[in-house]
C-alpha cells in the first residue's frame, strides 16, 4: 500500500477513532515532511474556548509518526516504532485551523540507515510545529521516537 493522505485518514478511521473523531486529519505526506490539520471545533475544545491541548498532541504526534511510518515501509523490513518521550511548548491560543508541519524526514532517513544496519534500537527527536490560519505559531510539540529492527 502507498501512503497518501487519503489512505491514512482511513487508517486514522479505524485505528485512532479519538485522533479521527475530533477532527485530526493527514493533509499532506512527503518523504521528507508531513502535515496534519485540525479545525477548533466544540467536540475539541477546553474551557477557555480554545483547542484542547492533547488534540494539538494528537495532530502533532500523527504528523512525526506518519514520516515514520512512511520510512519504515519504504524499508520494505519490520521496524517497531514508539514514542519515548514528549515535550510540548504553547505561544497562543489554538483557533481556527491549526496545521502541523514535521519536517524531520531527512534526520529520520539517517537514523533508519542505522536501525537497518545494526541489531540495536535508535531514537531520534522529532519536531511538529503547529501553526494557525495567520501562520503564527500556537504550539510546538518535540516526539522522540524509539525504532528497532524486529
Amino acid at each position: 500500500m502507498t501512503f497518501t493522505p487519503s489512505k491514512l485518514n482511513t487508517f486514522t478511521f479505524f485505528k485512532l477513532p479519538a485522533a479521527w473523531f475530533t477532527g485530526v486529519r493527514v493533509e499532506a505526506l512527503e518523504d521528507h515532511r508531513a502535515i496534519t490539520r485540525v479545525t477548533h471545533r466544540w467536540v475539541n475544545q477546553n474551557p477557555f474556548n480554545s483547542m484542547f491541548w492533547a488534540v494539538q498532541g494528537m495532530a502533532a504526534e500523527l504528523a512525526t509518526g506518519v514520516l515514520v511510518m512512511s520510512h519504515i515501509k519504504s524499508s520494505g523490513k519490520a521496524v517497531s516504532m514508539l514514542v519515548l518521550n514528549n515535550k510540548a511548548s504553547f505561544s497562543k491560543k489554538a483557533k481556527g485551523t491549526i496545521r502541523f508541519t514535521c519536517e524531520d524526514g531527512e534526520k529520520l532517513a539517517g537514523v533508519m540507515e542505522e536501525v537497518l544496519r545494526s541489531s540495536e534500537g535508535q531514537t531520534c527527536w522529532m519536531r511538529a510545529t503547529g501553526r494557525d490560519e495567520s501562520g503564527d505559531v500556537v504550539s510546538v510539540f518535540d516526539f522522540e521516537w524509539t525504532l528497532r529492527k524486529k
